[in-house]
């Protein structure tokens, strides 16, 4: 399979130097396997790569190379249907308990949180029960005094913003224990917030700052093309991050000529109509740039290998941050909800159908696509 790993390489744009060293480790690797009568593509892991570096170059290395080599060897059969196991083994989380299980139920059946968020949810009730256990309690004979000594142990260690995150939960967490009979009291008033304030300007750009930003974009190249798609859509439809990341092949009805977007946070859908501009930088991004080997089925890929779904906003901010000071825009701040909030947004239909668009309209809409 060398000539087809070697095809997934190039075609992800790996240069003809960095493809020299993975191949040269990865044959070292291979017969590191054979020699120790073991088939090489059970043994490619992070962990059975450290033991190759240490019985093979010395305890002492700190040679990169071999792991980023067996890593892309890895990637490379993994794109072409090689059944492998995981490049690193992920520690198992500790079960939940039933009292925390049961809340995260509830949430879900009869408070309308969305599935994202009962991970939230379910760690800061294990950690309020963890410490009542720590101090010799138990959920059924919680005090003020107790929620007072869990709030001052967050505060200890994190931010404000992020205790009153948490803090809103513990509320919510208190109430399922009283409606359930585990509490003969709603402790939930006692809880105590930070005060958070904000004094942050405000999180808007001008239109004609987004229209520079989105001009600075190199669409010559391959990450240039999938940025300015995301960033295009995020303008033009007003979509989060997340809503952006979430959009998945199947969601883009090329023949209606719609777009089927996904709330992360709600679970809530949109039907949204696919301009001629968002439709353009889409299919050139999808035709020539997203790479074809990934094996994932969202629209927006990491074009590291192997290619993975992009996911959280600090890699787009990070990309953001880039094509503002390319463009020389300034701002307080810069993040990726300031394409959702730019006072003088041109008017965008959001309704199924074909409207006609103004003359301004489209004349703003003349960027790069």
């Amino acid at each position: 399979d060398w000539p087809r790993v070697l095809s997934v390489w190039r075609t992800s744009g790996r240069t003809a130097g960095t493809m020299v060293v993975y191949k040269y480790w990865s044959r070292r690797y291979v017969e590191f396997c054979v020699e120790q009568g073991a088939r090489f593509d059970t043994r490619l892991t992070h962990a059975d790569v450290r033991r190759f570096v240490a019985e093979e170059i010395g305890r002492e290395a700190t040679d990169t190379a071999p792991f980023a080599a067996v890593r892309a060897l890895w990637c490379a059969l993994g794109m072409l249907g090689h059944d492998l196991p995981p490049w690193r083994e992920r520690k198992p989380r500790p079960p939940l308990t039933p009292v925390v299980n049961e809340f995260v139920r509830h949430r879900l059946r009869h408070r309308g949180v969305a599935p994202g968020t009962t991970p939230s949810d379910s760690r800061t009730a294990s950690t309020f029960v963890a410490f009542l256990r720590d101090h010799g309690r138990s959920i059924t004979r919680v005090r003020v005094a107790d929620i007072d000594d869990f709030v001052m142990s967050l505060s200890r260690r994190w931010a404000p913003r992020t205790v009153a995150g948490v803090c809103s939960t513990l509320r919510a967490f208190l109430v399922f224990l009283h409606v359930t009979g585990r509490l003969k009291r709603d402790f939930a008033p006692f809880v105590v917030l930070p005060r958070v304030r904000s004094n942050r300007p405000p999180r808007a750009l001008p239109w004609v700052d987004v229209r520079r930003i989105l001009r600075a974009i190199d669409v010559t190249e391959g990450l240039g093309r999938r940025d300015f798609a995301m960033f295009l859509m995020m303008a033009t439809y007003g979509m989060g991050a997340g809503e952006v990341l979430s959009l998945r092949l199947d969601d883009i009805d090329w023949s209606a000529r719609t777009i089927h977007a996904h709330r992360p946070k709600t679970g809530t859908e949109t039907t949204l109509p696919l301009l001629d501009p968002v439709g353009r930088a889409l299919s050139r991004y999808l035709r020539e740039c997203r790479p074809a080997h990934s094996r994932d089925r969202n629209i927006f890929v990491s074009h590291r290998m192997p290619h993975a779904r992009l996911s959280g906003a600090a890699p787009i901010k990070e990309r953001l941050v880039k094509y503002a000071k390319l463009a020389g825009v300034q701002a307080d701040f810069l993040g990726t909800h300031v394409f959702r909030h730019y006072p003088d947004r041109p008017i965008i239909p959001t309704r199924l159908g074909r409207p006609r668009a103004s003359s301004s309209h489209r004349d703003s809409m003349r960027l790069n696509a």
